[in-house]
């Protein structure tokens, strides 16, 4: 079977194609077709349904392109994913989504698969949001852009960013300098993703006039947080009691993002993750929502969702999960 399909700038076409056909080389691979260009139109061969499969997730790209979209292999792979479930009718509504914000280089930052734009909509709606899922899903990331852009916005007076030092024992004792010095390590994620929002700069100022605040959880008990938004990342390394307090910090006109891993519990002595409990037992309660990632949701190099899969195959044989992906 041979289908043709025309584009109607070169423009999109080189982007569609990308560098040494590497997005044409994802669709052939996946589906055994033969794909080639000759001048404003693309010819896809082989196999009736893998013809058929890969015309509908090149007529995707070429919609994502026709919007200036940048295709990568990234991409390319949620693009087929969505066509595999039968979702490709719906990924008009992640090209159409609004920026979140922009970040501290000019580069708008936008839900990218179908799952990271339930997330978005959940954390807008909601005042708790549980955003679940394995890692290179954008968890923290878009939760930190939500949480700037309310900033920005003055719908929040601050952004208040934390985590739990699972490793609070001794491993931290034999780090050099002051107790804020020797936690900053465990906190660099949420410091990066801020710096590139606001750029180190502003974020600096922001911090020193305590309109942004990155501390570990142990320096949330006691207080109520009113006027702001919470982020409590790494969630899954939480005890239920440090969860409890956590949520119960939440005061007037604040709004709260809980993001974690399931699959990477850190605790040990058999303690059970806060997280996990929280998805249970928060779950059905009006304004607070409970979202799921999951590998089809990973945004970083490809192969992250590939060693996903695995690890997820490996704990199912073995009877257990194994994953401590970072």
């Amino acid at each position: 079977m041979e289908r043709l399909i025309d584009v109607k700038r070169v423009e999109q076409l080189v982007n569609l194609f990308g560098n040494f056909d590497e997005n044409i080389k994802v669709i052939e691979k996946k589906y055994g077709v033969n794909i080639t260009s000759h001048a404003d139109k693309i010819r896809i061969s082989g196999e009736d349904t893998a013809v058929k499969k890969s015309e509908r997730v090149i007529s995707c790209l070429i919609s994502m392109a026709q919007k200036s979209e940048s295709i990568t292999p990234i991409r390319v792979d949620f693009v087929i994913n969505a066509v595999e479930d039968g979702d490709d009718d719906k990924i008009s509504s992640v090209l159409d989504s609004d920026s979140i914000c922009i970040t501290a280089k000019g580069k708008p930052i936008k839900p990218k698969t179908l799952g990271q734009k339930k997330y978005v909509d959940a954390i807008q709606k909601n005042t708790i949001t549980l955003g679940i899922g394995p890692a290179g899903t954008g968890k923290t990331y878009l939760a930190v852009a939500q949480a700037v852009r309310a900033f920005k916005a003055k719908q929040v007076n601050r952004i208040i960013l934390t985590r739990p030092a699972v490793e609070a024992g001794e491993r931290l004792g034999f780090l050099p300098g002051d107790l804020q010095q020797k936690i900053d390590p465990y906190l660099r994620p949420l410091y990066d993703a801020l710096f590139d929002m606001l750029g180190a700069e502003s974020f600096q100022k922001c911090q020193e006039r305590g309109d942004i605040e990155v501390a570990p959880l142990a320096y949330m008990r006691g207080r109520t947080l009113d006027d702001s938004f919470i982020i409590l990342d790494e969630a899954q390394n939480t005890t239920n009691e440090q969860m409890k307090m956590f949520l119960t910090r939440l005061g007037f006109n604040s709004k709260a993002v809980v993001t974690g891993d399931i699959t990477q519990i850190d605790l040990i002595d058999g303690k059970r993750s806060g997280l996990k409990t929280a998805m249970k037992i928060l779950k059905g309660i009006d304004d607070i929502a409970v979202i799921t990632l999951n590998e089809k949701d990973v945004v970083r190099h490809r192969l992250v969702q590939e060693i996903i899969k695995a690890y997820e195959k490996f704990g199912g044989e073995n009877g257990r999960k194994g994953n401590n992906i970072r």
